[in-house]
């Protein structure tokens, strides 16, 4: 039971995110950083203000406060802005540290600014604020009865090397996880294309199965009925009894045949849903709701191909532009055929440019007379319907 319940621990902390255990890291550097604070006005030689006390004390409590904010957990998914300006405060609060304590203790708290950067700001912006960042907390010295020009470049060095690896270290790390989420979903939309894949070749099995019975077994089986008939008619007494006998089990077998061919044929449905329950399965980072009701989840290869190809074109367009968390899609009927919804709630866009993948949609839905409608606006995420009309049976 221990192990057990050890295994459970283990599997919950497997399902913390990244930018959540980043900002545990800094709570203990934080905790690192305000140990020696405690104890600074006792090192010190003079005693600090009460000023500068109450300086890197708000600094140090605002740069914690911050870094639990939920801009920062969201990461890429908040505003541009707000990322930009919480990142900022947390610069800024670190920096004053630094220059309330007339030490280099506000860096460690820097490091932690570098480590978070890749998650929450573009990879070009974050190189220019690690740079920046160094060049803050080089240029404090100047101002140090001690300072010097060659002091502050040994000071820039210094703080950028004590930036860029946590900077890289983190970036690396990003890469790597979105290298694996990649991975996931590709190997997800494999898993479901070979799902239709099987029943497709089920479907064409059965249906030359059929093909052979109806041409090879049927045929010889009504040969060989109109020879037993001509048989009866060419016989009387006991033998006579016997071909009737043997014809009447030969129609009956042809019947059989007829109706074994004909169950053949009508299975001839792939189920969609399982596919895309396959596709939903391997999405990190997006949670994603499917309603497929058991009656509309059988439908025709065809059909379920070209569904399931548009539901993993929004699936990748929501991934990779739309920074959603959550998307919903549904199968319904209606308008003489069936029609696929998914909303995201994610960003939005004022204005849409279709890309390859949309032009790829709707090129698969007008195969089969079918229609895609896209709506968005800012801050509203994308709701996007594909129809594809029912085959019409004769």
């Amino acid at each position: 039971m221990t192990l057990q319940r050890l295994v459970d621990r283990l599997g919950s902390l497997a399902e913390i995110r990244t930018i959540d255990w980043l900002r545990y890291v800094g709570v203990l550097v934080w905790l690192l950083t305000a140990i020696p604070l405690i104890l600074l006005p006792w090192l010190l030689p003079e005693k600090p203000e009460p000023n500068a006390i109450a300086g890197w004390w708000s600094a140090a409590v605002l740069f914690l406060l911050v870094l639990w904010h939920p801009v920062i957990g969201q990461q890429r998914g908040a505003a541009f802005w707000k990322r930009v300006l919480a990142m900022l405060v947390l610069s800024i609060s670190a920096l004053g540290v630094t220059h309330f304590t007339q030490s280099g203790l506000g860096s460690l708290l820097g490091m932690m600014v570098a480590a978070l950067l890749p998650w929450v700001l573009p990879m070009v912006i974050g190189i220019g604020w690690v740079i920046g960042l160094a060049l803050a907390f080089s240029l404090w010295i100047m101002f140090s009865p001690q300072g010097s020009w060659l002091l502050v470049l040994v000071y820039l060095l210094m703080n950028l090397g004590l930036t860029s690896f946590p900077f890289i270290a983190s970036l690396l790390a990003l890469k790597q996880m979105q290298a694996r989420a990649e991975l996931r979903r590709v190997n997800s939309e494999l898993l479901a294309t070979q799902s239709l894949l099987t029943e497709n070749t089920r479907i064409a099995e059965r249906v030359r199965i059929s093909r052979e019975l109806h041409d090879l077994v049927g045929h010889h089986l009504t040969a060989l009925t109109l020879n037993l008939e001509v048989a009866s008619h060419t016989s009387e007494g006991k033998p006579r009894e016997h071909i009737d006998q043997a014809a009447s089990i030969a129609r009956l077998l042809l019947a059989d045949v007829r109706e074994v061919v004909s169950d053949m044929r009508s299975d001839d449905r792939v189920n969609l849903r399982r596919a895309l329950e396959m596709l939903a399965s391997g999405v990190p980072d997006l949670e994603i709701h499917l309603d497929v009701p058991e009656d509309l989840a059988q439908t025709d290869p065809k059909r379920a191909q070209i569904l399931l190809r548009c539901a993993q074109e929004l699936i990748t367009n929501t991934v990779r532009h739309a920074q959603a968390s959550t998307l919903w899609i549904s199968l319904t009927e209606g308008e003489h055929g069936l029609v696929l919804k998914a909303r995201d709630d994610g960003r939005g866009a004022p204005n849409l440019i279709p890309g390859n993948g949309i032009s790829g949609m709707r090129e698969r839905l007008r195969e089969l007379g079918g229609r895609l409608d896209i709506a968005t606006r800012p801050g509203a995420g994308f709701q996007v319907k594909a129809w594809i009309p029912v085959e019409r049976t004769t």
